[in-house]
């Protein structure tokens, strides 16, 4: 039996993991807090589709600079080495495969933000009642949090149900704060 080196798709798995978590809590969150002081539904949907857009360009160019940053840290380190201790030419090669790929992690970020940023939108999108839009984009996002955490820890082989709660509820906290602090003011 071969062992999989789950460490391999840890990148872009962590990439779009993180990016759709956070289009999901992100877009979730500013519905909720327009929500708390606006009843318009037009308002609302406006107001996640703008944070769609920002949040997946955001986090685009966030994970391509820091894993740019990253491959440029790893390419100079991959020299010195070779430097020091004159590698032959298909280890090299071997060692450059397993490099992190700045385009590849933003491509995942930025279409796991929009997939994840989708789930509130729609859910919303249909509800004319202000409290049952409220209430569906809750649920909606709770389901699809429990989702996106099972499928982390089961694409990285790790304990299901505690990824899957870590995940609900620090949507839930986002939501709550966001929704709170804006009534607030």
């Amino acid at each position: 039996m071969e062992l999989f080196d789950y460490s391999q798709r840890a990148q872009w798995l962590r990439a779009a993991v993180l990016g759709a978590n956070d289009g999901l809590v992100s877009t979730a969150s500013l519905m909720m807090g327009v929500g708390a002081v606006k009843q318009d539904v037009k308002f609302m949907i406006l107001t996640g589709f703008a944070g769609l857009i920002a949040g997946a360009c955001s986090m685009a160019i966030g994970e391509f600079v820091s894993v740019y940053s990253q491959l440029d840290i790893e390419l100079a380190q991959i020299k010195r080495e070779n430097m020091a201790r004159k590698y032959e030419e298909t280890q090299n090669d071997d060692e450059k495969e397993n490099l992190p790929n700045p385009f590849q992690a933003a491509g995942a970020s930025a279409i796991a933000f929009s997939l994840g940023a989708m789930v509130p939108l729609l859910a919303a999108a249909f509800i004319k009642d202000h409290k049952v839009r409220l209430g569906v984009v809750t649920g909606a996002t709770s389901v699809a949090l429990l989702v996106f955490g099972g499928l982390g820890a089961i694409l990285g082989k790790a304990p299901l149900l505690k990824s899957s709660l870590r995940v609900l509820i620090g949507g839930w906290i986002a939501m709550a704060v966001t929704y709170g602090l804006t009534k607030l003011i």
